[in-house]
């Protein structure tokens, strides 16, 4: 995550840098450092805030469970913990979903493929036209 998704996020949730920090548990500071890009925003603050926007954005929830989306094979969704804990949307949430046939070795890695999923897509429609927005 980019500082300028991290700054838009927060917007999209309309909360100020201090309730952003209690939200995430962390200081004003840092999140301050991550909308500037001093800092990288952490893998376990990128994914609270994924979390925090997935409540806002309820409404997307009557989406299909990972598992249709993607026709994984009966064998597949018995050994992956998204089907285990019945969160086929929010299996993006989730580590050592098997996605693409296999475990990620890490959060980077995961992200990579969830942020091409339809399972992770309904929450960030609007970030990458952001981001080439604010590329310009």
């Amino acid at each position: 995550m980019d500082k300028a998704e991290f700054s838009y996020l927060r917007k999209i949730l309309n909360k100020t840098q201090k309730q952003m920090a209690q939200l995430l548990g962390t200081s004003v500071k840092a999140v301050h450092s991550y909308e500037q890009g001093w800092r990288r925003v952490p893998p376990h603050v990128e994914r609270h805030l994924l979390f925090l926007l997935s409540r806002v954005r309820r409404r997307a929830q009557g989406t299909k469970p990972c598992w249709d989306l993607k026709n994984c094979p009966e064998h597949r969704r018995r050994e992956c913990p998204a089907w285990e804990f019945d969160a086929g949307r929010l299996c993006w949430f989730i580590n050592g979903t098997i996605c693409e046939g296999s475990v990620h070795e890490n959060w980077e890695k995961k992200m990579e493929i969830c942020r091409s999923c339809e399972a992770l897509e309904f929450l960030l429609p609007d970030v990458a036209q952001h981001r080439t927005e604010d590329a310009r």
